[in-house]
């Protein structure tokens, strides 16, 4: 019998999430109040119960609770009962909490370089001219061999190609002033959003992710969002690097009897605004072929408007909570959003979408056979674990006791393309001495202008001088990959997937 997960009932049937169909994705709707949040709780724990690691992001401040018992209220047991349905048994769930500025949570990371110019140009609102330098900055430092790590690294590097332009022209064609100029700005402006926070070393290691506690049950991974919310282009790039990394990190699995990890996209409407349209191709190809990773992606937005056709058409579970039609575009809206759910026989499903009351949706699941079930409205199955958040005490405990305490908390600086270059300046502004008869007439690596003589710290072999013993390649090479956790760093910097599919990133 297959796996399932029991989310809803109504008086005639229950709806059953199929384990082994909970890869191919799925969607959550509804306006503002009408129950999303405690869906997202009841199926995070459904999916932690069968052994499968959960992630999402708490946008309010109020997913914390599911670390706790829960305890039903008058009005819930009222509620239920109303609805004939019993309450569950109060229990909680293992938990690791994550926060990009590492105020309520464990600190989240990834280095410049992994995330990769396409999602940086996002953040950084990047018209198509100025994105197209930063590509070139991001080839330049992978030629030179320069290690991007955090926004100090970006920023002289920035620096270095805006000075050298006319160097970079003939291989890479012309660098304008006025784009190194609004990438400059965007850095800064990134930085005063607290952007120098998430960018940097030890990176996020994606396999801490995917955690099962001592009974075998999937760890809840919940990513503190509600500061993280108030730079929304930051929120839903880090949130897409995190699905890029996934998918680069987990193995080929094909079709298993349960995900290997869930991921919850909440405010899934931030990841298509203003998106450019490769961007939006290239979401649409990682949503695509993560399925065979073992990975299931749900979208949890207002309206399925909200998500493109391409996107919409790969999310196969539905739960569709009310929407209010005031306007003539609300009514747009709902006629919309009824056209992506199956039709049920005697169920008009425009009109149910208006009706719902809290905690109730409308459900079309995949069936055994992969297909999507007629649609239902029904109750959706109350959360074991408390809803609201939990007390700061209780936050510092569950931090104490994290699998990942002490890990991530204590930031690291080695030595990157900031310091190259900064180290090059320094010889350049030294008193040149003479020659010696073996090297005289021989051209030096500032006269030609080249980058070799700021790469010796970084990758080793390269630059010698004082005398000293030079160092091989094949040390650096080793101390750099037990750095950055088995990551090669050597010709050409890794990134994300997202920016391997525009030809720029991982090789």
């Amino acid at each position: 019998m297959a796996i399932s997960l029991f989310i809803a009932q109504n008086t005639l049937a229950q709806a059953h999430l199929l384990a082994d169909k909970a890869n191919r994705h799925g969607l959550i709707t509804g306006a503002t109040g009408t129950g999303k949040t405690v869906t997202l709780q009841a199926l995070a724990e459904g999916f932690a119960k069968l052994g499968t690691p959960v992630f999402l992001a708490d946008i309010k401040g109020d997913l914390t609770g599911i670390c706790q018992p829960g305890s039903p209220s008058t009005k819930m047991l009222d509620l239920l009962a109303q609805r004939g349905m019993q309450p569950r048994e109060p229990e909680g769930f293992a938990t690791t909490l994550w926060d990009v500025f590492g105020d309520q949570g464990h600190p989240v990371r990834a280095t410049v370089s992994d995330f990769g110019a396409l999602l940086l140009s996002r953040m950084l609102q990047l018209n198509e001219t100025q994105t197209g330098v930063l590509h070139l900055v991001f080839q330049i430092a992978d030629d030179a061999g320069l290690l991007l790590l955090d926004l100090k690294d970006l920023r002289a590097m920035c620096q270095h190609v805006g000075d050298n332009a006319s160097q970079f022209t003939t291989e890479y064609g012309n660098i304008s002033a006025a784009s190194i100029g609004a990438i400059v700005r965007g850095l800064a402006q990134l930085e005063q959003q607290g952007g120098d926070r998430f960018f940097g070393e030890p990176m996020l290691n994606i396999m801490d992710l995917v955690q099962t506690d001592t009974q075998g049950r999937g760890v809840i991974n919940i990513l503190t969002a509600d500061k993280l919310m108030q730079s929304p282009r930051l929120y839903a790039a880090f949130l897409l690097w995190l699905l890029s990394e996934l998918f680069e990190t987990l193995p080929e699995v094909g079709d298993l009897d349960r995900p290997k990890l869930v991921f919850f996209f909440d405010e899934a409407h931030l990841l298509f605004a203003d998106a450019p349209k490769v961007l939006v191709e290239r979401i649409e190809l990682v949503v695509r072929l993560i399925r065979s990773k073992g990975v299931g992606v749900y979208f949890v937005t207002q309206n399925p408007a909200d998500i493109p056709d391409s996107v919409l058409g790969q999310l196969g579970n539905r739960i569709q909570h009310a929407l209010r039609a005031y306007t003539p575009r609300d009514q747009k809206a709902v006629a919309a959003a009824a056209s992506t759910m199956r039709p049920s026989p005697g169920l008009d499903v425009a009109a149910a979408i208006t009706e719902l009351a809290v905690g109730e949706a409308l459900v079309s699941l995949l069936d055994d056979q992969g297909r999507p079930c007629p649609t239902q409205r029904m109750a959706i199955l109350p959360p074991a674990s408390q809803i609201g958040p939990i007390t700061p005490a209780q936050r510092q405990e569950l931090l104490a006791q994290s699998l990942v305490a002490g890990v991530y908390e204590q930031t690291l600086d080695r030595e990157s393309a900031f310091e190259a270059l900064r180290g090059r300046v320094a010889r350049a502004s030294r008193p040149t001495a003479p020659a010696s008869s073996s090297t005289r007439g021989e051209p030096t690596a500032q006269q030609t202008g080249g980058l070799l003589d700021g790469i010796g710290a970084t990758l080793g072999g390269l630059v010698t001088g004082g005398g000293g013993r030079r160092t091989s390649a094949g040390e650096q090479l080793f101390r750099s990959a037990a750095s950055a956790v088995g990551r090669e760093l050597g010709r050409q910097l890794i990134r994300g997937v997202l920016g391997s599919l525009l030809g720029g990133g991982r090789r």
